[in-house]
């Protein structure tokens, strides 16, 4: 893996994972390809080594950012041949349940025709590339080794119930939002292409990820801003959803592990082995707030908690079964819930410019008074 197509590097998860690489592979070159809708943001690449396509030169760069759509065809041609690109790794995605509800349109159009573009350039790329070959062997196994990675959720296997087993790789998908749904049809695009191209392909799909960069509507980073302003902190229904956290460095790190190690056409489930209820995370969130800041006029911060009406089609329970990783390529994840959570509240404490400037968004803005102020 020399020569890496990262799409939607500008993303909370995706600049976290070019970090990860620039930092852990000295020889990695990275194409960062972000058509920078609301939650990717050059903010998230501040202080990286990062140069534009247009004034760059490509053979003498490690990173370098492609503003561009995973739908415009062209495009992603032009950069697989153009830097030699040898893997892939499929971050681009709408993600918000919320705004799926609202408006489902951008996430078929993201989720389903982005990753089919993807998959269509890949396969034409990668048979050109096998086809140069004297003589043409199948999958990683050859000199034109090449991988696609396609990075999703475990929100496609749908809801659990109270005493229902963990999510597994061979759990039958049951999606429940937009969102889900338009993932769980890229997943079986991925697979499709892999059994009939011959595409070398892995796919993760991941449990709900928190930490540094993560755009400031989901509940982690809301809970901290807001209590940090004295205002409300929200809690869908009765806050008794489990969900599974993990801390978006162990996955960067279990993505890196499967794309190192595991054969073409593995799945694996990534999770932090953790399940808390939604209302668990805001307490804690509270008491390191009441800990890290303690002249706070708000606090005690769990005074702010206020319960709003709940979304519809919520699932009430995630847990996700993480063994086949643990067994088969033996990473586990590093960070425990109450570490993560603590490191996740101190960046954000000391990136107020961050914040600041995310926030100045008009979509920002316009998207929390209709989703919460109207709720």
């Amino acid at each position: 893996m020399k020569n890496i197509l990262i799409t939607g590097g500008a993303g909370f998860i995706g600049s976290n994972f070019v970090r990860f690489i620039l930092d852990r592979e000295p020889q990695a070159r990275i194409i960062n390809l972000d058509i920078l809708t609301y939650a990717g943001s050059l903010e998230n690449l501040r202080d990286l080594p990062c140069h534009s396509e247009e004034r760059s030169n490509p053979n003498n760069e490690r990173h370098i950012f492609v503003e561009g759509d995973i739908c415009d065809r062209g495009l992603v041609d032009q950069l697989l041949d153009h830097h030699q690109i040898d893997t892939i790794v499929h971050f681009a995605a709408e993600t918000h349940v919320d705004r799926s509800i609202l408006g489902p349109e951008q996430f078929i159009r993201a989720n389903i025709q982005g990753t089919f573009t993807l998959l269509e350039a890949a396969r034409h790329y990668w048979l050109v590339k096998q086809a140069s070959l004297t003589k043409p062997v199948a999958g990683d196994t050859s000199p034109a080794g090449f991988r696609f990675h396609h990075v999703s959720t475990d929100e496609v296997y749908g809801s659990l119930g109270p005493a229902d087993p963990a999510f597994s790789e061979t759990t039958l998908y049951a999606p429940n939002s937009p969102y889900a749904a338009s993932k769980a049809a890229s997943d079986h695009l991925v697979r499709a292409y892999g059994a009939t191209y011959g595409l070398p392909f892995t796919l993760t799909n991941c449990s709900n990820n928190y930490g540094p960069r993560q755009f400031p509507e989901k509940l982690i980073p809301l809970t901290i801003l807001n209590a940090l302003e004295g205002r409300a902190l929200p809690i869908y229904g009765d806050g008794k959803q489990i969900r599974d956290w993990l801390y978006v460095e162990d996955h960067c790190d279990a993505i890196w592990t499967v794309l190192q190690k595991a054969a073409s056409g593995e799945t694996y489930n990534i999770g932090g082995w953790n399940q808390p209820t939604n209302l668990e995370i805001v307490h804690t969130i509270c008491d390191i707030l009441d800990r890290l800041v303690p002249n706070s006029p708000y606090a005690p911060h769990r005074q702010l908690i206020q319960f709003v009406a709940d979304r519809p089609g919520h699932d009430r329970r995630y847990a996700m079964d993480i063994r086949k990783i643990g067994r088969e390529l033996h990473w586990q994840p590093q960070k425990t819930l109450a570490t993560g959570l603590r490191q996740t509240v101190e960046w954000y404490l000391d990136h107020a410019g961050w914040v600041e400037s995310i926030r100045r968004q008009q979509d920002y803005q316009s998207w929390m008074a209709k989703n919460y102020n109207e709720r």
